[in-house]
């Protein structure tokens, strides 16, 4: 019999770790098998200040059982998710059925050893196309590969849930209702669900400025016309006019000068924040989009960076009157690279900073000789961001010649950068190289703004994220082989092989419009990527029985990925030899392959996402019916 003992004052994080441990060593042991192990949340263990930490104690001798202590609460589910990988467990991807338990005697049970997380901040932020199981699942997942933290963008995530259920880009699909009410019932379930496994939660960001602008921004839809004259005067002008930025309330930046406007963001804040005690971070963020800042007189005297500081600091002042201790997270994005010239956080302690270089290649990793490059001349409403990664980094040193606080970085590898990348070997290498080079740049961790659905050919670039981020010095190409084999076991060399071949003949900055569209080189790339995929059909096959069925879900995934690239590819190759009209043609070929098959592939690839890049970045168009 397997008891697992805890505090009877134990927390519902505590409990809900017992419970995993016995479900999992349930399944793995024999029943008549005596086990007793006790969990303790216990920080005195452990170094004052130090990152998730834990302790396992395991003995093969079931009378003595064992014990597994954690610096936190979030720490003892954490170190019950690793003992039982040490057990040999694989959380391959946020898919329940992907997880591999596998049967093992006493022997296997003992266990001696301790870790620490090499950063705090080691979280997902919700993109995409979403049903409520998707989240549900992608929460359930996190603290088994390490992770300690989920954001939910807005103050709802209606957004990408309502993209899934009106099967956006998807004519194939049937719309179902989903309302905003509902979304923020399922909001209540899923903050529950973090807050079950101790993961620390993440709230807002975008909306603020539609939200000032009296229009409730839960998404970057357009907005209602009845709002505009009430509230023009808050609004940036540009080009002598103050209206929605291309009719977007989330993207309308606004005049900063002007105090009403000022008071009501702050106003908004103060309230959200009295109203949302339970959550860990607050962000607190301006427009969606960028060359959109206000013209006015007073506004052109100073910079955004000046004026979004001195907003900040006008909410802290008002969090302070009340009492609430609610962590700030500000956005070093946009126009907000540039450093303020004047103002300065009159708190530092409050605030975070998240570094965000959206614009950045994935093409490589990080480079830290930033300190050597100098900031480009800011011309307002007239700024290229930046995608040289010397030049991304030389802004964050800069903003860290005047904030000294905590900060993470906000990326988005798996955003949109992955689709270029049709082995996702690539990227996984790229997210692990980033991620060890977070001390040197001055960061304690890494937030991922992605979609939950990104497991396509497999889910490795997660994989390798949550595990770096917990273990930095983990070999990256160890953790790459061990995926590979448990995903498919003999033939894991083969299909790595395989995957990282086509990452060679892949490119993320084509995909994502970052590179002139008629290229010879990538044209024969593409081709070479065709030939790749056909050669590889014959061991991927083998995999399957005479009947249809596939030997696992692994296989049969990297059959319907093996199709979906050779249609991409041949797409991008027309696109790259000029064609526009045929890469047009070929790209509604993929098109109508990936919606027709969503509903069988749903949880491995976001067909809502990768068609939106697809037209919007890599520059694919609609065929006229």
């Amino acid at each position: 019999m397997i008891e697992v003992h805890y505090n009877a004052k134990a927390s519902e994080v505590v409990v809900f770790a017992a419970e995993e441990l016995t479900a999992y060593l349930e399944r793995m042991l024999d029943p008549a098998l005596d086990l007793e192990i006790s969990l303790d949340s216990d920080s005195s263990v452990f170094a004052a200040g130090c990152n998730d930490s834990f302790r396992v104690r395991i003995c093969a001798d079931g009378e003595n059982g064992g014990t597994i202590v954690g610096s936190n609460d979030r720490s003892v589910l954490l170190a019950v998710y690793d003992y039982l990988q040490y057990l040999g467990c694989r959380f391959l991807m946020p898919v329940r059925i992907c997880e591999i338990v596998p049967r093992i005697g006493r022997e296997h049970l003992a266990a001696v050893y301790e870790k620490q997380a090499s950063y705090f901040h080691r979280g997902v932020c919700i993109e995409g196309a979403d049903s409520f199981e998707n989240i549900m699942d992608y929460i359930a997942w996190l603290p088994k590969a390490g992770f300690n933290s989920f954001f939910l963008q807005f103050k709802s995530p209606y957004a990408f849930l309502h993209r899934w259920y009106s099967h956006e880009r998807n004519p194939y699909a049937e719309e179902e209702p989903y309302t905003q009410e509902d979304a923020q019932r399922d909001m209540v379930l899923f903050e529950q669900a973090a807050k079950k496994r101790g993961l620390l939660v993440h709230k807002a960001g975008h909306g603020w400025t539609g939200e000032v602008l009296g229009y409730q921004t839960v998404s970057w839809d357009t907005g209602a016309e009845p709002n505009e004259e009430q509230y023009r005067h808050r609004m940036a002008m540009i080009g002598g006019r103050r209206e929605l930025f291309h009719g977007i309330p989330a993207n309308t930046n606004l005049c900063y000068h002007n105090g009403d406007a000022v008071d009501a963001f702050a106003a908004l804040v103060t309230k959200y924040a009295r109203e949302n005690p339970y959550m860990d971070y607050l962000h607190v963020w301006l427009a969606d989009t960028h060359n959109n800042l206000c013209e006015c007189e007073d506004c052109c005297k100073t910079t955004l960076s000046d004026q979004y500081v001195e907003l900040l600091n006008e909410i802290d002042r008002r969090l302070t009157q009340e009492g609430l201790k609610t962590r700030i997270v500000f956005l070093l994005y946009q126009e907000l690279l540039w450093p303020p010239e004047v103002s300065r956080l009159e708190n530092p302690d409050r605030f975070v900073l998240m570094f965000a270089p959206i614009s950045r290649t994935f093409e490589k990793s990080y480079e830290l000789d930033g300190a050597q490059t100098a900031l480009p001349e800011f011309h307002r409403n007239q700024v290229t961001l930046p995608v040289n990664l010397g030049e991304n980094m030389a802004f964050l040193r800069a903003w860290q010649k005047i904030f000294t606080g905590s900060g993470f970085v906000y990326d988005y590898p798996l955003g949109r950068a992955h689709y270029g990348d049709f082995g996702y070997v690539h990227i996984a290498r790229v997210l692990n190289a980033d991620i060890r080079k977070l001390d040197e740049m001055g960061l304690d961790g890494y937030i991922s703004c992605q979609e939950l659905r990104a497991a396509f050919p497999n889910a490795l670039p997660n994989y390798v994220m949550g595990h770096t981020l917990f273990q930095k010095n983990c070999p990256v190409e160890e953790l790459i082989r061990e995926y590979y084999r448990a995903c498919y076991d003999a033939d894991a060399k083969a299909v790595l092989d395989y995957l990282s071949r086509l990452s060679e003949l892949s490119s993320c900055d084509y995909v994502n419009g970052k590179s002139a569209r008629c290229d010879a080189d990538i044209a024969a790339r593409m081709e070479e990527a065709v030939r790749c995929c056909e050669a590889f059909a014959e061991t991927v096959r083998r995999h399957q029985g005479e009947d249809g069925a596939w030997e696992s879900i692994y296989w049969e995934v990297l059959e319907y990925h093996r199709n979906y690239v050779i249609l991409f590819a041949r797409t991008l190759k027309a696109l790259a030899e000029g064609d526009q009209a045929q890469a047009d043609q070929k790209w509604e070929i993929l098109r109508e392959y990936i919606c027709k098959n969503e509903e069988k592939y749903q949880p491995y690839l976001d067909v809502y996402r990768v068609l939106e890049v697809t037209q919007n970045y890599t520059g694919l168009h609609r065929q006229k019916s």
